[in-house]
Formats: structure tokens, sequence, C-alpha cells
């Protein structure tokens, strides 16, 4: 558990740094969070109360302070079907049964299956998502919509955001970019796409609801699915950027509690009339790079994102897209890891196809999920490969040519049982064999099963088999798994 002094430090240690940061993202979240109520096909208040409520609880009670958690677009396309087939009272529901779902999640401590996501699955993680956020900007930039102002506008916000700095660094140059676009926009008229054009804002506040669906076994078939899937994406993505982020600052989180607090976050958010979200790495980045660094900036994003649309939905309205698109241009292209590039020349060569297969499959499903888990069964593949290479069995006779001595090397497992079988010769007239496993450790059943078959062929051809050297994890594992000193262990083997 996090002490008192260091919790009121995450909150009340970068109070300037976190306000103004997290006033730039409350901008930039108002027209994702549009965008994603439209993916999902609810109303644009959905994706909005939703923003609010997550990032303002995951404040709270998450595990890494200066993440930006919100509605995103990788639980909202979980959502679609649902919507379409059953209404916009499911989804709540879904929305509530996946938070619980995670909060069981950060109580039975699962947060540890990050530790199995390589580097390389890390890079084209952030890799995709970089690529994904510029191509959710093309539609702002089609040329058979927009005018060559919109474009115009786009390049000064670019130029405004990275020679600002130069001039100082006191105000986040993102937050200057949308003041001076607006104002240039108001004052001069110009016909330029807003972030009103993208859909109504809501203009009250939210109200606790519990979603009206029928509590019946039919009901929990119907949302539990979506559910699973909603909290399992909704953690993974939420995980993955919290890694990033701590890499970021240079700090450590809790992954456990991050369960937890996404958990307690989208269970109330479903009470309020919002979908499901979780940690969002672009705006966690533009936090980031706007100096936010504690929960405050998370707060204040969602609070301020609440107050502009409800209280100054008319002014915020009047942001121009084109201010937007420039601030995601700089975020995707701070994203991604330019120097990945590079060392595909010397990275092993498993490593840099891990990277490019996590890219290529989030690129084209547009589900994070599911490259990470094609990168993640690529990075066991490859290593279990690595591994079995490193296994041999080395063999010397006796003198009279009685007794063979195999001694073994290395791991033994599934990888390298093949291996394993094919170092034996049991057409062998032997009186004794011994099998030295002193150097090797066995791993799981494929193993065990090996190790059996090896014993019982040569004692079928009557030899003696002794096993020495073997390690107590070995051991244990090899007690309770194999047959061979088990009565008919001769009969099953014959019998295949």
């Amino acid at each position: 558990m996090i002490s008192l002094d260091a919790y009121r430090s995450q909150w009340f240690g970068n109070i300037r740094g976190d306000l103004m940061a997290g006033l730039v993202v409350a901008l930039a979240l108002i027209p994702e969070a549009i965008a994603f109520s439209i993916i999902a096909g609810v109303d644009p208040k959905v994706g909005l109360f939703a923003s609010f409520s997550i990032a303002v609880l995951t404040a709270f009670t998450g595990g890494r302070p200066g993440m930006i958690s919100a509605a995103t677009a990788a639980t909202a396309v979980l959502m679609i079907t649902l919507v379409k087939e059953h209404g916009l009272q499911y989804l709540l529901a879904a929305t509530v049964l996946a938070g619980l779902l995670q909060i069981a999640a950060g109580v039975f401590r699962l947060g540890f299956v990050m530790r199995y996501v390589s580097k390389s699955v890390m890079t084209g993680f952030v890799n995709a998502l970089a690529i994904l956020i510029f191509l959710a900007q093309l539609p702002e930039l089609d040329p058979r919509t927009v005018t060559w102002l919109t474009y115009a506008l786009v390049a000064a916000g670019l130029a405004i955001i990275y020679l600002f700095p130069l001039l100082t660094r006191a105000i986040p140059s993102p937050l200057v970019t949308i003041v001076v676009l607006t104002g240039l926009i108001m004052v001069f008229g110009w016909d330029v796409r807003t972030v009103g054009d993208m859909g109504d804002l809501p203009d009250t506040l939210p109200v606790f609801l519990i979603p009206q669906i029928p509590l019946t076994l039919e009901t929990l078939a119907i949302i539990l699915p979506y559910s699973v899937a909603v909290a399992i994406v909704g953690l993974l993505e939420s995980l993955m950027t919290q890694n990033i982020v701590d890499d970021l600052t240079d700090t450590k989180s809790a992954r456990n509690q991050e369960c937890v607090g996404q958990g307690i976050a989208n269970t109330a958010t479903g009470f309020i009339g919002g979908m499901a979200g979780c940690a969002m790495i672009g705006q966690s980045i533009i936090n980031v790079k706007s100096g936010g660094r504690g929960r405050l900036s998370s707060f204040t994003a969602g609070v301020c994102l609440l107050f502009m649309v409800v209280v100054l939905g008319d002014l915020v309205s009047q942001i121009p897209m084109a201010a937007l698109v420039a601030i995601m241009i700089m975020v995707s292209v701070g994203t991604f890891s330019w120097s990945s590039i590079k060392a595909l020349r010397t990275h092993p060569h498993s490593s840099s196809i891990v990277m490019i297969a996590t890219v290529v499959t989030v690129v084209y499903t547009h589900n994070l999920a599911i490259g990470v888990l094609v990168g993640v069964l690529l990075s066991g593949i490859f290593f279990a490969g690595k591994i079995a290479q490193l296994f041999r069995v080395t063999t010397t006779i006796s003198d009279d040519g009685r007794e063979r001595t195999y001694v073994i090397q290395g791991q033994l497992f599934y990888g390298s049982v093949e291996d394993f079988m094919n170092a034996f010769d049991f057409k062998e007239a032997l009186e004794r064999v011994v099998i030295d496993v002193s150097h090797a450790h066995i791993w799981d059943i494929s193993s065990v099963q090996a190790l059996d078959m090896t014993i019982l062929k040569f004692r079928r051809d009557g030899a003696e088999v002794e096993i020495v050297g073997m390690n107590e994890a070995s051991e244990t594992i090899v007690d309770r798994l194999a047959v061979h000193d088990k009565p008919g262990a001769m009969d099953k083997l014959m019998a295949h």
C-alpha cells in the first residue's frame, strides 16, 4: 500500500504543471470522445460523460499518476454489435460488468502477466498506435471534403507546437495552438470544420441511473462475452500504457492497483450513462509532454472536460478540428519509436519479426489486443526455439560395452523432446543404461512422457535403467506425473 505522504505528493507535487497539462488534455479529449461515441453507435454525450467519469475516478483510484484514461476506440469497437442488436441499456450493463471483472483481476493480482510482454511487442504496440493515431486524422484532411485553408491551419498549428517551446516552455505549446487557431477563425470567420460539427455537446450534468435491462441469465449470456472482451482489452491497453508512462517519467507504478482503479471507473461510469474506457496512450503522452506528472492532471482533464462541454459548450464548439489534428500529428510523431527502424539492422531477426508482426496486425485489424497477442505468441515461439537449441545429449560406453551413460544438458521441455528421443539408440544391446540429468531441468508433461518412453523402451529390451542427478524441482514433477515405475506401465507402452 502506498503511504499517505506519497499519495499526497502524487496529487500536489506538481500543481502548476498538472493543471496546465490537464487543460490541454481536456481539449483534446472532446473530439475523440465524440468520435468514439459515433463508432459505438451512441449519442456523443455517452462518450463525453464516460471520459469525464473515468478520468476523474482513475485519478483517485488508479496506480499510475499522470496517465490519462477515458473513452477509447479500443473499447468502443467492441460494443458496436451489442448496441446494434440490443441498444444502449445493454451497453451500460456490459460496462458495469466489465468494470467488476477488472476489479476482480486486480484483487487476484493478475497484473503480473505484463512481465511476459517482451520489449519487441511493446515497441510494436507503440509504433502501431502511432500509425493508427495518424491514420485517424486523415478523414479531417480529405481534399474532397476540406479546403486549402484546413491544410494551412494544420501547418500553422504544427509550427506553433514545435517552435513556441523555443520561446518559452511555461505554457504548453498545444494549448497555445488551440487558443491561436480558434481566435483566428472567430476573428476572420473562416469556414472550416469545428468540434461542433462532430455532434451536439451535452448541456446538463450526468445523473445516476440503473441500466434498464431484465436481470436474468439470458441477459447475462448476452452481455458477458462483450464484458469479458472489454475487460481484457481495457486492462491490456491500460497496463501497456502504464509501462510506457513509467519509462517516460522514470518512475514505477502499481499494476494491480491500476486494474482495480480501471474497474472502479468503468463500473461507476456505467451507472451515469457512460461507455467503457481505458488508458489512452496518445492523451497520456500529451499529458506528460505538457508537464503533467501527478494525479491532479487526470482529475483536471476530467473536470475541465465536463465544465467545457456543459458550461462553455458554445465556445468549445468553435475550436477548429485543424488545431486538434495538428496536436494528434505531433503525438503520433512523438509516439513512434524512430530508433526501432534503425535497430532492424542490428537487432536479432526474431525480435524484428515480432515487432513488425505486432505493428502489421494492429494496423490491419485496428485491434490492439489481437496485435499484442500475436506478438506475445511469436515471442514465446522464438524463445522456445532458442532454448531448444541449447539442448544436447552426450554419451559414453563402458569398456566392456555393457553399460552406456547418456548425459543430458539443457532444458527438457516440449521443444526439445524430439532431440531427446533421437539421442537414444534403443536397438543397442545393453545390460545397463544410466541417464544423467544433473545438468538438465525437466519442465513439463511432454518431457516427463519422453522420459517414461525412454525408460520403458530400454526395460522392454532387458536393460536396467538408472536416472541420476535429478534436481529437486524436476524430481517433484517426475514423481507426480511419471508412470515408468507404476504397475502396468509396460503394458501401456506396448498398447501404443
